[in-house]
């Protein structure tokens, strides 16, 4: 059984939820619901979005929306520092400039199609829609690549 929120409704709360997580550089945590996990909340109506990760430089995590605490949508994602000279700092505050960007004319999983900020470019390719898709976004220093994360999810029933 299909959740009874639209796709346009979903990725209206989705990018919602990302800016006022992850993607907000002072949001605060929300409690840890695994040995170790750091956790994010977000609440708007009848939905709810968690977003819950493990690690730091490398890192693998999974987002589900609920509705009236029902899971109905959910992805899964695996990011990597491919750089050994490239700071978390540097490249995760970019890559939260780069998630608080409008996703015109692209599923709104993760980020913008393309992004740029002074050698930094923050690249999102996305197959399929919200309702079952698989991306992959990538940041290049100048012409090196130094971060990837791969991500699929969709529609829970």
């Amino acid at each position: 059984m299909k959740a009874s929120v639209s796709s346009v409704a979903l990725a209206e709360f989705l990018v919602a939820a990302h800016r006022n997580t992850y993607a907000d550089k002072g949001a605060a945590k929300a409690p840890s619901t695994r040995l170790r996990s750091l956790d994010y909340r977000f609440e708007r109506d009848d939905l709810l979005y968690h977003d819950t990760y493990f690690g730091m430089r490398d890192y693998i995590g999974e987002e589900i929306i609920y509705q009236r605490e029902a899971p109905i949508w959910g992805m899964n994602y695996y990011g990597i520092i491919l750089a050994t000279d490239a700071g978390e700092g540097e490249v995760y505050n970019f890559l939260r400039d780069a998630l608080m960007q409008d996703c015109v004319g692209i599923e709104p999983a993760r980020g913008t199609r393309l992004y740029r900020r002074d050698r930094w470019t923050y690249g999102n390719s996305v197959e399929g829609t919200l309702d079952d898709l698989s991306g992959i976004e990538l940041i290049h220093r100048g012409d090196e690549l130094v971060y990837r994360c791969h991500y699929h999810g969709g529609w829970i029933s």
